[in-house]
């Protein structure tokens, strides 16, 4: 039996509560950076339980579509992207889309990357890029290999393929053609706790001789065709 095909029972998927507090979230962590609006067409790809959807259902966007391999996710979905998801294998789904012209403002790719080698990687980050509108960009969060408190989240799962830091991102996305526009941290926890997590990455970093440039457990990047 192969590690995916267990893999909804390891993460315990459940269906999404979309809150005051998660629209918060979404908006400072996602939604900002990323500079979504709601007329804008969205891919997902490993939509996984339809958080991300949901949200951006929330803010008013109608042109998404969420896929993932996993068949079992239409029954934990969110009613209301439940008919924007697909169940089909990335690959499928990205030679079906090589038939169209590009089609979308923005491609999601949340805790995907690292499921891939680094030549399936480039792959895949360069069959999206040529899925990418004009003013496109891929928006991506991977566990943070550059750090010590992102070791729990890279070989917390056995189906990790690649670590990634954020410079060895930045060199993924120049061999896939991209360029790296932002890079940023997931801060998790509460207000209170991010700041004593502040202080301690400030003291080490004047301790330590080489310290990380992200100390977070996970970070996103946001990449873009070249200009």
């Amino acid at each position: 039996m192969k590690h995916y095909d267990t893999y909804a029972e390891h993460k315990g998927y459940v269906t999404p509560s979309i809150g005051p507090k998660h629209i918060k979230r979404f908006e400072q962590e996602i939604w900002d950076p990323g500079h979504y609006h709601h007329d804008m067409s969205i891919l997902e790809i490993g939509c996984g339980t339809g958080l991300v959807l949901a949200n951006l259902r929330q803010k008013g966007v109608q042109k998404l579509i969420g896929i993932d391999q996993d068949t079992s996710l239409e029954k934990i979905l969110p009613g209301s992207v439940v008919k924007c998801f697909q169940a089909i294998d990335v690959w499928d789904f990205l030679e079906q889309a090589s038939q169209n012209p590009p089609a979308y403002d923005r491609i999601i790719l949340f805790d995907v990357l690292e499921h891939f080698s680094p030549e399936e990687g480039q792959r895949l980050l360069g069959a999206l890029r040529d899925n990418l509108l004009p003013n496109g960009a891929i928006h991506l969060k991977v566990p943070n290999a550059g750090s010590p408190w992102g070791l729990q989240f890279q070989f917390g799962d056995l189906t990790h393929m690649t670590a990634y830091t954020p410079e060895s991102l930045r060199q993924q996305a120049i061999a896939s053609g991209l360029r790296c526009q932002q890079i940023y941290p997931q801060r998790l926890g509460s207000p209170i706790r991010n700041v004593w997590q502040l202080l301690l990455n400030t003291l080490l970093n004047k301790i330590l001789p080489t310290p990380p440039e992200i100390w977070e457990g996970n970070f996103y990047a946001i990449l873009e065709i070249p200009k």
